[in-house]
């Protein structure tokens, strides 16, 4: 098995729907497009990963939102050493169709309540959904590392929560764990590394916004 030295997760840079709320009345979310900031944030993230990189070989998948393919171009890596694939299981918490932004943001107020991982909105998903098809994907990805010729790189462009989700699922952590942590920023990464016993490390944590509170001892 030829599993890759580094995988490494990043973040969409901006979307016009981190600024302007309202665009989800107007727009499906997987067409929003990165704003001029964001498309700053991903060209300034492509520099360390292709020193990151170098010559060395790149499997990438991108989910399918046309803000993860906007910001995979905007990294600038070599096409010659890289192979790409758009990755569906890969894409955004689904919060329904065009949206009332009004009945959103009381949506995620009942979500910030009731638990950002078992909350379900009302015409999407809810975290344990994307958790589920998260796992559907690193099933299908071990099963790539089984090729001899497998590049030592592995970029995953995606979104935030699935971002802490693939984390929360590779890592086995708490669900506790998960609610405890916040999302990266736009165009940020974290990086799987794989030390010399044979485990991946993460390179740096997630912050957290508050102390994880497990529900105790079960029976």
């Amino acid at each position: 098995m030829a599993r890759p030295r580094r995988i490494v997760l990043i973040r969409h840079g901006e979307s016009e729907g981190n600024v302007d709320d309202t665009v989800y009345e107007r727009e499906p979310d997987h067409a929003l497009s990165l704003t001029p900031a964001g498309l700053r944030q991903a060209e300034a993230a492509g520099g360390p990963l292709r020193e990151m990189f170098g010559d060395q070989r790149v499997s990438a998948y991108v989910s399918p939102y046309r803000r993860t393919h906007q910001t995979f171009r905007a990294l600038g890596l070599d096409p010659g050493r890289v192979r790409v694939r758009e990755e569906p299981r890969l894409r955004e918490q689904d919060w329904g169709n065009w949206q009332d932004r009004d009945d959103v943001r009381r949506q995620k107020a009942y979500r910030d309540a009731y638990g950002h991982f078992f909350y379900r909105f009302a015409q999407g998903e809810s975290g344990a959904d994307v958790y589920d098809r998260v796992g559907a994907f690193l099933e299908s990805l071990w099963r790539s590392f089984e090729a001899p010729d497998h590049p030592p790189n592995v970029l995953i462009v995606t979104h935030g929560l699935t971002m802490r989700l693939f984390c929360m699922r590779w890592f086995h952590w708490t669900v506790a764990d998960f609610e405890s942590l916040s999302n990266p920023g736009n165009a940020e990464r974290r990086t799987l590394l794989l030390g010399g016993n044979g485990r991946y490390t993460l390179d740096r944590p997630f912050e957290r916004w508050c102390k994880p509170e497990p529900y105790g001892a079960t029976g």
